[in-house]
């Protein structure tokens, strides 16, 4: 398993170690002490999501306030994703940078986002199975959106799916009402870095 910090700190790249042979793959997505030791902290899994995309579906830019946040590790079982993250940490040094991770059925890829950070994906094929590990559990209160097409963040999203055929963005109701960068700045939305580094001090003490 080979594990890389993304241009947003606090961000991975988790690449595993795939075991194959005539009756298929097997490979660990998840081992807790390589984690640990990249990290700095263990995962404190709270939670398991899955989702299924149509290709074009745009999901995020989705984020909680911090305390206590809610960190995810994210791989896509079926299909392809571009999987982002936003440092939306107000005072951070990368503060409206992002980056992505291609998550595929063939490298077989994950990511993990640390609190504070934004989450988003754009589905390159239909069918695409998102798996979720979370640190927290569903709190729609504690939850908030940014819009993914919003020009100041300016995401490269694909224009094209697997296949080559051109990619339609579909987004949901909420997706589509979701703030700019600006208006969730000018709201107070936005978890602030000092408030993600005292709890990310927490749980490491």
């Amino acid at each position: 398993m080979q594990i890389r910090e993304l241009a947003v700190p606090g961000a991975y790249e988790i690449t595993p170690k795939q075991h194959g042979d005539p009756r298929g793959v097997f490979l660990e997505w998840f081992k807790a002490g390589p984690f640990a030791d990249a990290v700095g902290h263990p995962l404190d899994l709270q939670q398991a999501n899955a989702s299924v995309s149509a290709a074009g579906v745009l999901r995020g830019i989705h984020f909680a306030d911090v305390p206590p946040g809610q960190a995810k590790y994210v791989t896509c079982a079926k299909g392809a994703v571009l999987d982002v993250v936003v440092d939306l940490r107000l005072g951070s040094p990368t503060f409206g940078r992002w980056d992505s991770v291609l998550l595929d059925d063939v490298d077989r890829r994950a990511i993990y986002l640390g609190e504070g950070l934004g989450h988003a994906f754009c589905s390159l094929e239909d069918d695409s199975t998102v798996l979720y590990l979370c640190s927290t559990g569903y709190n729609p209160g504690a939850e908030h959106g940014i819009h993914p097409l919003d020009p100041e963040v300016g995401i490269d999203w694909p224009t094209t799916s697997r296949d080559g055929s051109p990619l339609v963005p579909q987004l949901s109701d909420k997706d589509t009402a979701a703030p700019s960068l600006a208006d969730a700045t000018a709201q107070g939305l936005l978890p602030t870095h000092a408030a993600v580094q005292d709890y990310l001090a927490s749980l490491r003490a």
